[in-house]
């Protein structure tokens, strides 16, 4: 898992999901899967790990990995669950932001 960040992205190589830094917005981010939802860049990148780890299909209560997306899910308002069944759905074209239009930012760490 390899996630991108730009100073108004953030993307994955294992996911279509996307998270961007919101319109007007200098600190809130929005991701592909949460519509509607401001986060915080923390958040975000939190939803893009468990966007990242939704593909898997044979995530469930007793992977390793599990205790870990429950404490993300809880910091976005869910059920680690939930979190894995709405990160598992594929982004439909209007929730995705240009990828290719991005640079990373070398700031953060990629």
């Amino acid at each position: 898992m390899t996630l991108t960040s730009t100073g108004t992205t953030i993307t994955s190589d294992q996911t279509a999901h996307t998270a961007w830094l919101a319109s007007g917005s200098q600190h809130l981010w929005e991701v592909s899967w949460l519509p509607g939802h401001a986060l915080d860049r923390n958040s975000a990148t939190n939803a893009m790990i468990v966007a990242d780890l939704a593909r898997d299909a044979d995530l469930n209560e007793r992977h390793h990995l599990w205790p870990f997306i429950q404490v993300w899910a809880a910091g976005l308002g869910m059920t680690g669950s939930d979190a894995i069944s709405r990160a598992s759905q594929p982004a439909s074209p209007g929730q995705q932001r240009d990828r290719a239009s991005e640079r990373p930012d070398p700031e953060a760490g990629q």
